[in-house]
């Protein structure tokens, strides 16, 4: 296993793309098995969940290659040998469960043991299940999950949360269920939107893309199709974050403004701003870096919540963005019960952060930070340690890098590129 070894104190300058959505690119790439025509997925960010899931479907029978063009796949289930998924590969990564909807749709069945992951606390399956099982899957638990379905029927289904995978996985099964379903309380992030669209693509039939309830209409086959992934916004978020804590100037190529909305909201809490040009971001050197308080001088709140709300996976970055901005914010991570406990290292850096409880952090700054030796939990939380350890002062050596190169793209030849003094070794 690699680890990182981080010099701080340098800051971030220079201009960067943003790679394609990690949290699009996976469930497109399940999808590819609802059709036995071809299916040419573009921008696909090369990271080490992609490539878990391109072995997994190799795994059932399919064909991957990769094309000339950067981050494109080609990608072929004419046959289906398997509705088995790999046990090792299915612990690997959370993303493992979007294969159920397929599938079942496909051909019926899938067996498949708990999907693995991030360590950011309980991540319920149940709300997959209810939403298959509506459609007409039995579903069995033993050690493994077992699902079959002789016929899958649309119908009404009422999410009991807005899971965004749960909801791919629910309109997966239902773009070949026969009849109409109506997905409600369906989560709307962008990565559900291209979802939809690429399966419009292949003939699909869902109404309401990007709001809260899906209309699908069952057809009998689906094609192939070309299509483009959109940008990570969740890797935007985590440059802005960088380039602000370092004191640099950063400017990002196809950043997808349009996204970021809640994100810019946010952000300029901590005093934090950047200047939009057509798709692209510049985030301009010499931010304020203060907290800007509530109306009476109150101390202000940056909570996440389902889309458009502030994205759950930002709450690590911008927690380690508020160490140095001068001022008292309350962070208010909602929707993980374990997510939160990483900032114990930050405070063993020098942050002052007081964590109330598994879901709140009272953060004042600006902290001086020190170098450690730090170990990623997870992918955002990881790269919230990168750039902790940017901006300390001394050398960081962060273990179990796996977990931030599930999500995060060269991150070391793309950091160094910018100026960062970072290496990478084996652990």
């Amino acid at each position: 296993m690699n680890q990182y070894i981080i010099d701080g104190s340098f800051p971030i300058r220079g201009r960067v793309r943003a790679s394609g959505n990690k949290n699009a690119a996976l469930p497109c790439i399940a999808a590819a098995l609802l059709t036995d025509e071809t299916i040419v997925l573009k921008n696909i960010p090369d990271i080490e969940d992609v490539h878990v899931m391109f072995e997994v479907l190799e795994s059932l029978g399919a064909t991957v290659k990769k094309e000339k063009t950067r981050g494109s796949y080609r990608i072929s289930a004419t046959d289906i040998t398997s509705s088995e998924l790999p046990p090792a590969l299915a612990k690997k990564i959370r993303a493992s469960i979007l294969f159920a909807g397929p599938l079942l749709a496909r051909t019926g069945k899938i067996q498949m043991s708990p999907p693995g992951g991030d360590v950011i606390g309980r991540r319920r399956l149940d709300t997959h299940f209810l939403a298959l099982s509506a459609l007409g899957a039995q579903v069995e638990v033993d050690g493994v999950f077992t699902l079959s379905a002789n016929k899958l029927v649309g119908v009404e289904i009422f999410l009991d949360e807005a899971s965004v995978t749960a909801t791919e996985n629910a309109i997966m099964a239902a773009v070949l269920a026969e009849g109409k379903t109506v997905v409600q309380n369906a989560a709307s992030e962008p990565h559900v939107q291209d979802l939809c669209n690429m399966l419009n693509g292949m003939g699909a039939k869902i109404e309401g893309i990007a709001s809260n309830i899906l209309s699908i209409t069952g057809v009998k086959k689906l094609g192939g199709t070309e299509f483009k992934i959109g940008s990570d916004y969740m890797e935007v978020g985590s440059f802005i974050g960088l380039a602000a804590v370092t004191r640099g100037e950063l400017e990002i190529e196809d950043a997808s403004p349009r996204h970021l909305k809640m994100t810019k909201l946010a952000f300029a809490k901590l005093g934090i701003h950047w200047e939009r040009d057509g798709e692209d971001i510049r985030i301009p050197p010499g931010q304020a870096l203060k907290v800007i308080p509530d109306m009476g001088g109150m101390i202000p709140k940056i909570d996440d919540a389902p889309w458009p709300g502030f994205p759950p996976d930002l709450t690590s970055i911008i927690t380690v963005v508020a160490t140095q901005v001068e001022g008292t914010v309350l962070i208010h991570e909602k929707m993980f019960d374990a997510r939160m406990f990483f900032v114990d290292k930050l405070i063993g850096m020098g942050a002052r952060i007081v964590l109330c409880d598994p879901h709140r952090a009272v953060v004042s700054g600006p902290s001086r930070l020190t170098g450690t030796e730090l170990t990623s939990p997870d992918v955002r939380a990881g790269m919230a340690m990168v750039i902790a350890a940017i901006c300390a002062e001394g050398t960081s050596v962060i273990h179990n890098v796996y977990q931030i190169e599930r999500g995060y793209e060269d991150l070391v030849g793309r950091l160094n590129k910018l100026g960062a003094r970072i290496s990478q070794k084996n652990d």
